[in-house]
This record gives structure tokens, sequence and C-alpha cells, in this order.
């Protein structure tokens, strides 16, 4: 679309103003994969980690064990706000004495649980860290989840852009 002009017209008659109409809002999207079920998966219990991933993966194969679907990078990075939400948003830890946990933090919880690959989880940094240069911060995601002037729900927003953008491109 073509930039619209809007306020009143200059007396000089040099200077106007130009604004370009917002972008369309992304929908979310209509199918929800079965393994989003679990938005935010409770952690392993002890004897869940006590099993070796090999005999796990027997497990599965007899149908005695249920592993976990990794995700897509636009879903791994929704899935990211759910654990958030769920045990609590904390910065300078991945992981804090009262188990909340920052965006890295919830990125290997659910790395260490198989809802997300390493190629995937890194796709989605990848993502956000685009995200986070459209918005002009420099920097690493974990050093930028630390600033003292973050709050959740900036974390939130800028995670969900990074969805949004991972999504557009059919990750």
């Amino acid at each position: 679309m073509a930039p619209t002009t809007t306020g009143p017209a200059p007396k000089s008659g040099s200077f106007t103003r130009t604004t370009t109409p917002p972008a369309p809002a992304l929908a979310p999207p209509t199918v929800i994969p079965p393994a989003l079920e679990i938005w935010a998966p409770d952690p392993p219990t002890w004897s869940q980690r006590m099993i070796p991933k090999g005999i796990r993966s027997a497990m599965a194969d007899l149908g005695l064990w249920q592993e976990p679907r990794p995700l897509k990078p636009s879903f791994h990075l929704a899935q990211v706000i759910e654990v958030l939400t769920r045990y609590g948003w904390c910065q300078s830890f991945d992981f804090s004495p009262t188990g909340r946990m920052c965006i890295r933090g919830a990125q290997t919880f659910l790395e260490s649980t198989g809802h997300v690959t390493k190629i995937d989880r890194g796709k989605a940094v990848n993502y956000l860290q685009s995200q986070l240069a459209r918005q002009g911060v420099n920097m690493r995601f974990w050093e930028w989840n630390d600033l003292s002037n973050n709050t959740f729900w900036g974390v939130e927003a800028t995670i969900s852009a990074a969805s949004d953008m991972a999504r557009k491109n059919g990750d």
C-alpha cells in the first residue's frame, strides 16, 4: 500500500508527515499439533531421569513409553512462552533456586525433555536474534533477557514476534 498523508496541511508547504498503514497481524495457527496438547510439560520425574535414553527408545518401540515429538521453531518459541508462564520468568539464572527460568533455561528444559531438537532450537534462536536486531538490540538474547529494564511482558512480546516470523517463513 502507498503511504498516506496525515495531519493538517503545513503553512510553508514543504513539510508533510507520511505514515504507512500497519501490517496485518498474523493469525495463530489453525491446527495445533497433538504434541502441543501439553504446552508447558511437567519436568521428568526422578525415575524417568534414571532410565537411559537407549532403554527409553526401546520401551517406546514396544509401546511402553511415549517420547515427546520435537516441534518446529515457531511452535517451540510459543512453547517457551508457556513454560515461562507456568514456571515463572527470571533473570541472571538459566534456572533459579525457586524453579523459575530465563529464555535460555526454558529452551534447555524443552530440549532435555525432547520437545525440540538441537537444530530446531538453533533455528528458533536465530529467529529470536533477528527479532532483537529489528528492535535495535545488538546483543545475545540471554544478555538482553538479563537487562534490568526488561519485563516479562516485553520478553513475551519479543518471543511471540519471533514465533510469528518463524511461522511466516514456514518454520
